[in-house]
């Protein structure tokens, strides 16, 4: 009997075995090497509000687009500081960021209708 039950406990596994001990004996534990927060919701929340913000997108200038895009790193990209977007777009710094500012007004009022 007693080598059954051990069989089917041999696999398990606590969260507070030690797995490893630091240079100065201390031991470092599974719970040690897990993130401390759980932000699944949190990362849910971000990842829903994520592909809302693509949906709203068509609703911009093409002008104002590009600049949020390229700000913000949508798509995969890089985001790039307001002086390389004024760059690359051949306009004034100050004239990207009242582009940006519109742009994410507008965007902040479709979120706000639902």
């Amino acid at each position: 009997m007693s080598f059954r039950w051990g069989r089917k406990t041999a696999r398990d596994v606590s969260i507070n075995e030690p797995i490893e001990s630091d240079r100065d004996g201390g031991a470092l534990t599974l719970m040690d090497t897990m993130a401390a927060e759980d932000t699944v919701v949190d990362d849910l929340d971000l990842r829903m509000k994520s592909e809302q913000l693509y949906g709203y997108l068509p609703a911009l200038e093409p002008r104002e687009r590009n600049v949020i895009v390229m700000r913000y790193g949508l798509g995969g990209r890089k985001a790039l500081p307001q002086r390389e977007v004024a760059a690359k777009l051949g306009i004034s710094r100050s004239y990207v960021s009242r582009i940006e500012k519109r742009a994410l007004e507008k965007l902040r009022a479709r979120f706000e209708e639902g």
